[in-house]
C-alpha cells in the first residue's frame, strides 16, 4: 500500500512534511535566539553599566562602590569615541568592505586603550604590546570586523578623535566573546596613543550572586542622587526588553506556521477522503479472504505509522537543515540542536498521520461486504 497506483504516501509526505520542516526550523531558530539571550551568568556576566564617568570623579565614584556595594567586583575602563575616517589610506566612504561590517563606519564608535589585553578576548594573530610601549600608535582589532574592513596585522587605520585624526598600525586581531556583555571595544590602542587625552570612564558592578531587584533598585536610586551625571543601565531590564520583542515576534511567527500546518492537514484530510473507496474495496476483498477487524487494523496502523515516521524523518531533517542556516549563516550565531523540541513535533506528525488515516478507514471495517461485492 505504501507505493502502489493511488497511494496516499506523496501526499502525506509532501504536505505534512513541509508544514512540519516549517514548524521545525522556526522552533530551533526561536530556542537558538533564547539560548544567546539567556547566556548571563551569575558571577560573571555584569549587573550594571556606568557610562560617562568624569576622570574627575572616578576616585569618589570607586570609593562609592566599595561602601554600597561591597559584594560588587567592579572594573573601570577609560572610553573616548571616535569615527573611523580611513583605512588603508583609503578615505572611508570610497573604501570597499563588506556588508557584515558597514556599521562600524556609521558615526562615532566607542574606543579605549589598554596596557594588556581585555577580558573576553582572545588573540587570534599578531601580538600585544609591552606594557611600557611608547613607540607609534598600534590597534588591536576585533577579528570578525577587521576581515569585513580588509584590514590584516600590519594595515593602517585612521580614526578621528576629539577633532584629532589618529593613524595606528593594526598590531593584532581578537576574537570576541560578546555573550558574557562584559566591557570590551572593536577597538583598542596601545595605552601611549591618548596620553594627555580628556576621557570619561565606563564601568561595570557585576554581583557574585546575580541580580536581586530590590538591592539594583536602590543601588540606581543611590547612584542618581550621588552623580546625577551618571548613566546607569541595568542589565536584566535590557536583557528583558529584548527579550519581550523576541517573544511577540516568537508568536507572530508560530500562529503562521500553525496556519501552515493546519493548511497541510486539510491537505492530507482530502487525500485521504479521495482515496477511501480504494481501501473500502481492500478491506471488503481482504474480509472475504479471512482477515479479522484485528488484522486491518494493525495493517493500517503499520502503514500509517511507516509514512508518519517517513514524513517526521523528512520534516526533522530538513527542518534542522533549515534552522542551522538562518542560525549560522544569517544570524551569525552558533547553533545548537535542540533535539527535545525537534522530536516532540516529528512524534506530533507521527501521531497525526496515523490518527487521520485510522479515522479515515475505521468506519469502513464496521460495512458488510454483501452490498459491495455484488457491484464487484
Amino acid at each position: 500500500n505504501l507505493h502502489r497506483p493511488g497511494a496516499l504516501t506523496p501526499s502525506i509526505v509532501m504536505s505534512l512534511g513541509l508544514g512540519l520542516t516549517l514548524l521545525v526550523g522556526l522552533t530551533l531558530i526561536d530556542a537558538n535566539l533564547r539560548r544567546e539571550l539567556g547566556h548571563s551568568r551569575a558571577g560573571v556576566t555584569p549587573s550594571f553599566f556606568f557610562l560617562g564617568i568624569p576622570q574627575s570623579e572616578t576616585a569618589r565614584f570607586r570609593d562609592f562602590f566599595t561602601e554600597r556595594a561591597k559584594a560588587g567586583k567592579l572594573e573601570l575602563v577609560p572610553m573616548l569615541r571616535g569615527r573611523i575616517t580611513a583605512l588603508k589610506g583609503v578615505p572611508a566612504e570610497k573604501a570597499k568592505v563588506k556588508e557584515k561590517a558597514a556599521w562600524a563606519l556609521l558615526g562615532d564608535r566607542g574606543i579605549t586603550f589598554a596596557k594588556t589585553i581585555p577580558a573576553g578576548s582572545k588573540l587570534v594573530a599578531g601580538k600585544w604590546w609591552d606594557a611600557d610601549y611608547m613607540g607609534p600608535p598600534l590597534v588591536s582589532l576585533a577579528a570578525d570586523v577587521a576581515d569585513g574592513l580588509g584590514l590584516d596585522v600590519g594595515d593602517k587605520i585612521t580614526v578621528n578623535v576629539l577633532g584629532r585624526s589618529v593613524t595606528a598600525r593594526v598590531a593584532n586581531l581578537r576574537h570576541v566573546d560578546w555573550r558574557d556583555l562584559g566591557i570590551n571595544f572593536v577597538l583598542v590602542f596601545s595605552p601611549n596613543t591618548f596620553a594627555g587625552a580628556p576621557y570619561s570612564d565606563l564601568a561595570t558592578v557585576t554581583f557574585p550572586k546575580g541580580d536581586d531587584a530590590s538591592r539594583d533598585m536602590a543601588l540606581v536610586r543611590d547612584v542618581a542622587k550621588a552623580f546625577p551625571a551618571i548613566v546607569s543601565l541595568r542589565v536584566k531590564d535590557a536583557l528583558d526588553a529584548i527579550k519581550d520583542v523576541v517573544d511577540q515576534l516568537s508568536l507572530a511567527v508560530r500562529g503562521a506556521a500553525s496556519v501552515a500546518l493546519i493548511a497541510a492537514t486539510l491537505v492530507l484530510g482530502g487525500a485521504l477522503a479521495a482515496g477511501q473507496q480504494t481501501r473500502l474495496y481492500d478491506s471488503v476483498v481482504l474480509k472475504v479472504l479471512g482477515a479479522t477487524r484485528a488484522r486491518l487494523v494493525t495493517a493500517f496502523i503499520c502503514e500509517f505509522g511507516i509514512i508518519g515516521l517517513a514524513t517526521a524523518s523528512f520534516g526533522v531533517l530538513a527542518g534542522s537543515l533549515a534552522g542551522l542556516a538562518v542560525v549560522r549563516f544569517v544570524m551569525k550565531l552558533e547553533f545548537v540542536w535542540f533535539w527535545p523540541q525537534a522530536l516532540i513535533a516529528a512524534f506530533g506528525a507521527l501521531a497525526v498521520a496515523v490518527l487521520l488515516g485510522l479515522l479515515g478507514t475505521f468506519r469502513i471495517l464496521g460495512r458488510k461486504p454483501a452490498q459491495y461485492l455484488r457491484n464487484l
